[in-house]
Parts: C-alpha cells; structure tokens; sequence
C-alpha cells in the first residue's frame, strides 16, 4: 500500500490563501463600516398632525361617496 501525501499542493494553496484574504478584506471592510444611524423618532405633534390630516381625508371621502353612490 502506497501512502498518499498529505501536503497541499501548490495549486491548493494559492487558492487557500486567496481564500482567507478574500475572508479578511472582508471582514475588516464590514467592521470599520460606519453603522447606520437609527431614524428619527417623530414628536408627538407631528404624529398627531398625521392623524388629524388622515382622518380629515377619511371624512372627505366618505361625504364623496355619500354623495355620489354607486350604481351596480
């Protein structure tokens, strides 16, 4: 029985080693990332100033529809 050689070949190891660079370029590129900063958080003014514009919207719509049905 013939033992087989258990080195890495040279082909292997050019692969194995642009491998682990690919690994590290990426790695340090996504750490030293800035992070993304969280959204404002909206007043409380403006969520009701929201509010009010949709439900006005909302009335709107229905005093449309009110006045003008549709016929099926």
């Amino acid at each position: 029985m013939m033992k087989q050689d258990q080195r890495m070949t040279g082909d292997g190891r050019t692969i194995l080693v642009s491998l682990m660079a690919g690994i590290l370029a990426v790695t340090v590129t996504a750490c030293s990332s800035e992070q993304p900063k969280p959204m404002a958080q909206p007043t409380p003014d403006q969520v009701r100033n929201h509010a009010d514009r949709a439900f006005d919207k909302l009335k709107q719509e229905e005093q449309e529809r009110a006045a003008n049905p549709s016929t099926p």
